[in-house]
């Protein structure tokens, strides 16, 4: 069942509740009054009958056959007297000399003024007021009077089929009424729907057209093309990914595959073979680097990196990381100096943030000019942010162009420093890693000529149950904020 039948049906539902109650609370209301007045009008007769009721019963004759009776017309009321003893003193025409009362009713009548639905007579029956009259002996006479309760049921029958016929009018005009509503309601959803079901993969730039009037429908339609957006801004950028990832990967292995086709060619003497062999054996070193690399932004953005978290101190990380630098360092020429490192503990993945230091002193010692230096400083700051690491060097420095997309993977300036062997993967890795912990990373130039690299990490909560060490995946919001920042980069 469709949306739109379903609230014509509810609708209807509801139209057909309300005619139900409101009729039944008329036919009630309606039911009371003309019983009230029937009964008003009964009580009259009765008391001017009362008062020509003598001692013991006795009252002249109805005469409700002549035309100047006590009772007119004759048989349209019904009345009778019973004395104290019981016996009928006089009757109406109508009656047929036959008690209106029953033995109990009587009882009852003598007490005080009681009102009756009698079956008297059949069919729609009669109504009947009887009550005590005054000083006509002990037990008191009783006078009852009654009349036809016909044109009252037959007003309240009118009254219901009135309303049976009448509701249902109004059930169907009701129903009809929401069908057409809705279908207008629905009408732009429904374009909406078709449009959607048009795009394909390959529509980069296509969009729902929105109603005019800014209504609920119409935001629905606004965040949709927005849902649409980001969708196209993230396949785009996976066919980016896709396409850069197979040209990087294309050199190595046509190099690759060029120097094994010239070692197996006859007449290599040894250190030919050796030297192929060797090319060979630092291509497949490149194309391993190139494969884990990329397995790693693969699994951020899948958010399936699982860091062991625990208390990691960064002092050391760092030390032990330049340590392994050394030897490196002093053949390019360059200092490192480490020695402004504040004693700072942050909750994170050791192994991780090894790889993000060393990836940044890679990075920072390839471009870094001979006879200068690297400074690498370690301070702790105020929550929310728990550490900053900063890694400065006196190289060329990134161009301005190029700083807003410093963390894009395979993005490289020409004529400048890229990262990664060329690759344009080390600080895409380095933004996945350190998003991936909460914290940032930001690129600058120096003002004497260097670049920068800024690190904040949060605070640690050792104290915090909820950031106990453990095996925690990435978080799903840290995954979301490298997933808009790398699009937007895309799109600029």
């Amino acid at each position: 069942m469709t949306l739109r039948m379903r609230l014509a049906l509810l609708f209807a539902i509801a139209v057909a509740a309300l005619v139900a109650a409101g009729g039944a609370v008329l036919v009630h209301q309606l039911s009371s009054g003309l019983r009230t007045a029937l009964d008003a009008s009964l009580t009259a007769r009765a008391d001017a009958l009362a008062q020509q009721v003598g001692p013991g019963g006795k009252v002249a004759n109805f005469q409700d056959g002549a035309g100047n009776g006590l009772l007119l017309p004759a048989n349209e009321t019904l009345a009778e007297v019973v004395s104290s003893s019981g016996h009928l003193t006089e009757s109406s025409d109508g009656t047929g000399n036959r008690p209106l009362l029953t033995a109990a009713q009587l009882m009852s009548a003598r007490q005080g003024r009681v009102s009756i639905n009698s079956d008297f007579g059949g069919g729609p029956g009669v109504r009947l007021l009887a009550l005590p009259v005054a000083d006509s002996g002990s037990p008191p006479a009783v006078v009852v009077v009654g009349t036809s309760r016909g044109l009252v049921l037959t007003a309240l029958s009118r009254v219901e089929t009135d309303l049976w016929l009448g509701g249902s009018v109004a059930v169907l005009l009701g129903a009809l009424g929401a069908w057409l509503l809705s279908g207008a309601v629905l009408m732009p959803i429904e374009r909406m729907r078709a449009q959607a079901a048009e795009i394909s993969a390959g529509d980069s730039d296509a969009r729902l057209e929105l109603p005019r009037r800014r209504d609920e429908i119409a935001r629905l339609g606004d965040t949709m093309n927005q849902l649409l957006g980001r969708l196209q801004r993230a396949l785009h950028q996976q066919r980016v990914f896709v396409a850069d990832a197979g040209h990087e990967l294309r050199t190595p292995l046509t190099m690759l595959h060029a120097e094994l086709e010239l070692a197996g060619r006859p007449g290599k003497d040894l250190d030919s073979l050796v030297a192929a062999v060797q090319a060979a054996t630092l291509d497949t070193d490149r194309l391993i680097r190139l494969a884990e690399n990329l397995l790693t932004l693969a699994r951020t953005d899948s958010a399936e990196v699982a860091l062991q978290r625990k208390p990691v101190d960064l002092n050391r990380l760092v030390k032990e990381a330049v340590s392994t630098f050394d030897s490196a360092s002093q053949g390019a020429n360059v200092r490192v100096d480490a020695d402004n490192l504040g004693e700072v503990v942050v909750i994170g993945d050791p192994d991780r943030l090894r790889q993000v230091i060393d990836n940044l002193l890679d990075n920072a010692l390839r471009y870094a000019a001979a006879g200068g230096s690297i400074t690498v400083n370690l301070t702790a700051a105020t929550r929310p942010v728990g550490a900053v690491l900063e890694i400065l060097d006196r190289g060329p420095g990134f161009p301005p162009a190029f700083l807003p997309n410093a963390f894009d993977r395979f993005s490289r300036a020409d004529g400048a420093r890229t990262d990664d062997a060329g690759t344009g993967l080390g600080l895409a890795i380095v933004a996945s890693l350190i998003d991936a912990h909460g914290g940032t990373v930001t690129a600058s130039n120096r003002p004497g000529g260097g670049a920068s690299i800024r690190i904040e990490l949060p605070a640690a909560h050792i104290d915090d149950p909820d950031r106990q060490p453990g095996n925690l995946p990435v978080t799903s919001l840290a995954h979301r904020r490298h997933m808009r920042r790398a699009a937007r980069y895309v799109w600029k």
